[in-house]
């Protein structure tokens, strides 16, 4: 039978008034620094709540890389690189590692980050340990591959509902995501979205001198922020240089760069932009494009709005909760280049709708910060915990450690 998901909750209802007693979160996830993307980010950003808020947390991810992030230790699990994208390194099912690593630090629940090899042999430890589960969906796997040339997704429905069907929640990004692992019979879905750091991104940090150097003759900016792959189809972007009157700038790096740089020539390519550089390109954008069409959520696309830059992306995905046509945005038949020609070319010729759009962008958006929806997924992991929230193994009193796990065919 398959799930609806109109009945899938988006917050559970907190369990007590009390204060909750601090969380032990192991966070397995199949992408981590050094590797930018956005399963890394949203494992970031969850990683900086925890500490946060003052509970503990341990991270396991494939390949090499940090040993720390946000005070919690990082242990590095087995990885192999893609033979079809360069410079990603997937997990592998180690499973003696993982349980060696969760038993040593004894969570409350573990959080699966867009799991896959690794993650179902983390589903598979938890379970054996009787731990709660919560997985994250944050990457359409057989769209990905698909782009690749690869026609996997008869190998990986059967493996994501494998994984899926057996944590105690799934939480998906987006109204469209969730509807589609409905379709896919997963159970026990709920909506969690993504937050963003409306301080980061503000239209504040938009910088005069920064316009002037790239569109030195008064073009309308129009840009593209995120990996150079051919997931993401970044090619599209060729009819968007083709309009009169536009400077187009590309912020990334990825695998496709270099055919990239020749495909879109007479583009501004400025590489891979943190921190306040970020900030300051994408306040500073005119119009916002995005042409990835397999999106479970789209956090550039949030971060674009926050910044109070109107969006023009594909009406698919996650930007079809974002990207409200004809108030903060415009969105595009996802194959249609006729459309999106048409969409960029009515907010660079047309400054007033742009401008429109452009002040209405941010109060779409700006509620949804990394405090609440931080708190909201603190929420799920105790509703999977227990019924009334109190963790089933805290730390023991005394600073003397977590309470010895409990594996399911043990006695209580």
């Amino acid at each position: 039978m398959t799930a609806s998901p109109t009945t899938a909750t988006s917050i559970p209802p907190p369990a007590s008034a009390a204060p909750a007693p601090p969380l032990r979160v192991a966070i397995v996830t199949e992408s981590f620094l050094p590797q930018v993307n956005g399963v890394t980010n949203s494992v970031c950003r969850v990683a900086e709540h925890l500490a946060a808020r003052g509970h503990e947390a341990l991270i396991l991810a494939p390949g090499a890389g940090p040993a720390h992030y946000a005070g919690f230790p990082v242990v590095r699990v087995p990885g192999v690189p893609l033979p079809f994208y360069r410079g990603f390194t997937g997990g592998l099912p180690a499973r003696r590692c993982l349980t060696t690593a969760l038993r040593s630090f004894g969570p409350d629940v573990v959080h699966l980050a867009s799991p896959a090899l690794l993650g179902l042999t983390a589903v598979d430890v938890a379970r054996r340990w009787a731990l709660p589960t919560v997985a994250v969906y944050q990457t359409d796997l057989p769209g990905f591959v698909a782009r690749y040339g690869v026609p996997a997704g008869d190998v990986l429905w059967p493996l994501l509902h494998r994984i899926h069907a057996a944590v105690d929640r799934t939480l998906a990004p987006s109204s469209a995501t969730l509807r589609e692992l409905a379709d896919h019979d997963v159970p026990r879905l709920s909506l969690w979205q993504r937050g963003v750091d409306t301080e980061r991104f503000h239209p504040r940090h938009r910088d005069p001198a920064l316009r002037r150097r790239l569109a030195p003759g008064g073009e309308v900016i129009v840009g593209y922020v995120g990996r150079l792959a051919r997931d993401k189809r970044v090619d599209l972007l060729a009819h968007v240089l083709r309009l009169r009157g536009v400077r187009l700038v590309v912020v990334g790096d990825g695998p496709d760069r270099e055919r990239l740089r020749r495909r879109l020539r007479g583009a501004v390519f400025l590489g891979q932009r943190t921190g306040a550089e970020l900030s300051r390109v994408h306040a500073s954008l005119d119009v916002f494009v995005h042409t990835g069409a397999d999106e479970t959520f789209c956090q550039a696309v949030q971060e674009a709005l926050a910044s109070g830059v109107p969006v023009v992306a594909p009406a698919s995905g996650g930007p079809l909760d974002l990207v409200l046509p004809e108030l903060n945005g415009l969105l595009f038949a996802p194959d249609s280049v006729r459309e999106l020609r048409v969409a960029v070319g009515r907010l660079v010729h047309n400054a007033p709708l742009r401008d429109r759009l452009a002040a209405a962008a941010r109060p779409t958006v700006q509620a949804r910060t990394w405090d609440v929806i931080g708190d909201q997924l603190l929420e799920h992991y105790r509703s999977v915990i227990a019924p009334t929230g109190v963790p089933a193994a805290a730390p023991a009193a005394g600073g003397a450690g977590p309470a010895p796990l409990r594996s399911r065919s043990s006695p209580p």
